[in-house]
């Protein structure tokens, strides 16, 4: 895999609506300055976020497919909201299309959504430049903001402490990574 910055944001932005794909690039410039505040590798950092959305848009039945084909994915996202199902999906068909084989940011694209148990640094990048990009305007965020001026760690914990509640409050189901993500955190 040889991308570029510029070159992973054109590949997704066919893909993504114009909204979607100016977030995408907040993340990106988000990422990059975490990155660069806690010593995790910027160049990794820069083509996770670029595309994590990859498969945002693609159809419910061609993701739900790839679930129930691929070995790699776990089952049981079929029995949560389809929000969930792009990171996992979209990493894998970044696999095919692209042969992007670095699995650290595989792995960042995977699990930006959800989080996971012992999350590297790079994922946890990518998961918290998502929550607090520029953009995103919601409770708490400004919370999460403040706490990554400092710590990456205690900034996840947060952010997946308020998804949680937020999922739990609203009567939606929590996928079980989210739990064990914050549980590692704590």
């Amino acid at each position: 895999m040889n991308l570029t910055r510029e070159g992973a944001l054109a590949y997704v932005k066919p893909h993504l609506k114009t909204s979607r794909y100016e977030h995408t690039v907040r993340v990106v410039n988000q990422a990059v300055e975490l990155a660069d505040r806690f010593e995790v590798d910027v160049y990794q950092a820069e083509i996770a976020a670029a595309l994590h959305d990859y498969a945002k848009y693609k159809p419910l039945e061609e993701m739900k497919r790839w679930i129930l084909t691929d070995r790699r994915l776990p089952k049981d996202l079929l029995d949560y909201h389809h929000e969930l199902w792009h990171g996992p999906v979209g990493a894998l068909m970044l696999e095919m299309e692209i042969g992007l084989n670095d699995a650290a940011v595989v792995s960042a694209i995977t699990c930006h959504t959800t989080g996971k148990k012992h999350m590297s640094k790079l994922d946890k990048v990518v998961f918290l430049a998502d929550y607090i990009e520029p953009g995103r305007d919601f409770p708490g965020v400004d919370d999460v903001r403040s706490l990554a001026e400092t710590s990456l760690d205690e900034a996840c914990s947060l952010a997946l402490k308020n998804t949680i509640v937020f999922l739990v409050e609203k009567g939606r189901t929590v996928y079980p990574d989210t739990f064990h993500a914050y549980n590692d955190f704590i």
